[in-house]
């Protein structure tokens, strides 16, 4: 039987031999040739510089089923070149590879990862192993992206390693292991998936002696059940072992010959993955489980690397969540200072509106009675009129100016303000024109700073004596009256009859029913008094406007203020890129070894997609985290008078933003991984 070659005659015109030294074997082919590789002018050129070096040169061969083929050739002969062609690692310049009649050729990246992980397993010369997961995990590497069921795939893993005499040794590392027992996992791993064929790369080159003879047994045992073998060596020894020996010389193959061992065959190996697939979906899940998996023990590996990388993302994140739970504390720290002049109010002034040319004709025009007016309403819940000033008040022999204030019976529940001592006004106190009075923090430390209980005391306003019923609370808000003047309250009615001696009041504040738009309250209050004045002689203040004033205010100070702080978010998701970038370069050689048995392009992305988003949503995590002990030790610090409040939906932008830090700054380098050829990722260390 004659096994087909033809190659073209190297430079120095030295005839090809073409040699078989197997008495039994004659030039006539017979049924038992089943080619399954089939190369036609095949050449192979690399870029050096600006100049081209061809490494292999037209190369013809035909290799059939079950034959145990050895490449040999001297260092730089192209031999490694020729293998990495035949297992669909590498693509040749020129020429056609065709591998069980499909042109290879016409392939994508996924069809020929598929060629691999279906028909493929590689021995390496330096093993080639995952450094941070066990033997038995090493070797089911191509189940995990063929689709081998879970119980299936831990089964034969451990079967192959008893097999090769690792049973006691397969939750051991690679580092744990000797060099002939690494290079058993590694021919385990090429059996996994059943590997019609094995291409071995110098199986024996970095083992004794003894592991050696250990290993090429084992290629024989194999190839005697079926499996095509196609072993590289440099040793003419190890070469004689085999059937068949390819030579190689400077790019071109100067001698095909049978060894005395050929013995023809049909013999197939036996199928593995047929009856132990998942579905599709199934087996996306645990390939993604695995890439999971694998972020975890290199982000383990690299801690201090993992931290500063997650470091920009802790910062923006516990910057942006802080920033806006002290935006929160402020805005209800002021709402609450407001709320002090009364929440949902509407003050109704006498007076022509601010710009109006009138407002200095002011005629007194507002009355009680439109107060009344507006009390009766539907929509408002108590009215208080009200009543300004000015008058030397003395008692004994403290004299001060003060501000004279006439309220109604329902200013306390209008202005939200509060007793700290005493009682308030009521209807009697009004009607009858009481000289009640009540002092506000100020007006108590004018007079009574001595008397912890002024109560019943009397003072003179003017000339006009009055007996004091209660005390305020100290406002401190910095808003209301004028806070470095002493204030004395009286019934409106009081100070109309007995101070100002007019009819008019000049203000009075509604509060409206909290289920009320406080805009049409407004429009409403509006159009009565105009109605009742015939011209719009008076002036309103919304204190829901303020509110909201003061709501918009803040929000645009703490988005403002958020926007340069998410400004330090890129800056770690820029962190994140780089570091990712800088893993995939140190990762190389893994990234080649799961593409070498198997993994798509896909699978690579996705590791490496999954490694940053693991990144940045524990970054995430603790910088929120941050923010919260942050918030924490402001609130401890500020007491009651400040407070830090988390907003949720903050929270939960900062997590899904970290995520997408993950997967916008990790899609590139993930990319690369993913785009880099196999060829050129396993010889790298």
């Amino acid at each position: 039987m004659t096994i087909s070659q033809s190659a073209k005659q190297p430079p120095n015109n030295a005839s090809t031999s073409i040699e078989n030294n197997s008495p039994n074997n004659t030039n006539t082919a017979t049924t038992a040739d089943k080619p399954i590789m089939e190369l036609s002018g095949i050449i192979r050129e690399f870029a050096a510089g600006e100049q081209t070096i061809r490494v292999l040169h037209e190369v013809n061969l035909t290799i059939n089923q079950g034959e145990m083929v050895a490449i040999i050739g001297q260092s730089g002969s192209g031999k490694s070149t020729l293998m990495n062609i035949l297992g669909c690692l590498d693509q040749a310049t020129a020429g056609d590879y065709k591998i069980y009649g499909q042109s290879a050729n016409r392939l994508d990246a996924d069809e020929l990862a598929e060629l691999r992980r279906e028909h493929f397993g590689f021995i390496f010369q330096r093993y080639h192993l995952l450094g941070d997961i066990s033997a038995k995990d090493n070797v089911a590497v191509p189940a995990v992206y063929a689709g081998m069921n879970t119980d299936a795939r831990i089964n034969r893993a451990e079967e192959l390693l008893t097999d090769l005499g690792l049973g006691e040794k397969v939750n051991n590392r690679p580092s744990q292991l000797s060099g002939g027992q690494q290079q058993r996992v590694s021919v385990a791993r090429a059996l996994m998936n059943g590997g019609d064929v094995i291409l071995a790369d110098e199986p024996t080159g970095a083992l004794d002696s003894k592991s050696g003879e250990d290993v090429m047994a084992i290629l024989h045992d194999l190839n005697a059940k079926g499996h095509t073998i196609i072993m590289v060596t440099h040793d003419p020894k190890l070469a004689a072992q085999a059937e068949r020996v390819i030579e190689l010389k400077d790019g071109y193959v100067i001698a095909d010959y049978k060894t005395e061992h050929y013995k023809p065959t049909t013999r197939q190996p036996d199928s593995i993955l047929g009856g132990h697939r998942k579905s599709a979906f199934a087996s996306f899940v645990d390939r993604l489980l695995e890439a999971f998996k694998m972020s975890l023990l290199a982000m383990r590996a690299h801690k201090m690397r993992t931290l500063l990388t997650m470091l920009g993302i802790i910062i923006g994140i516990a910057a942006v969540v802080s920033i806006v739970g002290l935006g929160q504390g402020s805005q209800q720290q002021i709402l609450s200072n407001i709320s002090s002049l009364g929440t949902n109010t509407i003050t109704v002034n006498d007076g022509y509106p601010r710009g109006d040319p009138r407002r200095k004709y002011n005629d007194d025009n507002l009355t009680p009675e439109d107060a009344d007016a507006i009390s009766s309403q539907p929509y408002v819940t108590n009215v208080s009129p009200q009543v300004n000033a000015s008058s030397s008040v003395r008692y004994r022999s403290v004299q001060e100016d003060s501000t004279i204030n006439g309220v109604g019976e329902y200013y306390l529940e209008v202005t939200g303000e509060t007793l700290a001592l005493g009682q308030g006004f009521d209807s009697q106190s009004i009607k009858l024109r009481s000289q009640d009075i009540i002092l506000d923090d100020n007006a108590k430390n004018a007079f009574f700073a001595d008397i912890d209980n002024p109560i019943g005391e009397v003072i003179l306003i003017g000339s006009v004596p009055g007996r004091v019923i209660g005390v305020l609370e100290e406002n401190d808000s910095g808003f209301g009256p004028d806070i470095s003047t002493p204030t004395i309250y009286m019934p409106y009615t009081t100070v109309m009859s007995r101070i100002t001696g007019s009819a008019n009041i000049d203000s009075f504040v509604a509060l409206l029913d909290d289920s009320i738009s406080s805009s049409a309250a407004e429009s409403a209050i509006s159009d009565i008094i105009e109605g009742r004045h015939g011209k719009d002689d008076f002036e309103l203040r919304n204190s829901d406007s303020i509110r909201q004033t003061i709501e918009s205010t803040t929000g645009t100070m703490t988005l403002l203020i958020s926007s340069v702080a998410v400004i330090s978010l890129i800056v770690g998701g820029i962190g994140v890129m780089n570091i990712m970038l800088v893993s995939v370069t140190e990762r190389t050689n893994e990234i080649g070894v799961r593409m070498a048995v198997g993994a798509r392009q896909s699978d690579i992305m996705q590791q490496f997609l999954i490694e940053a988003v693991l990144v940045c949503i524990l970054g995430g995590l603790l910088g929120i985290g941050l923010a919260f002990a942050i918030g924490e030790l402001i609130n401890n610090f500020a007491g009651d008078s400040f407070k830090v409040i988390y907003s949720s939906t903050s929270i939960i932008a900062a997590f899904i933003c970290s995520t997408l830090i993950g997967v916008v700054f990790g899609f590139l380098p993930a990319r690369n991984a993913a785009k880099l050829d196999p060829v050129d990722a396993l010889s790298r260390d």
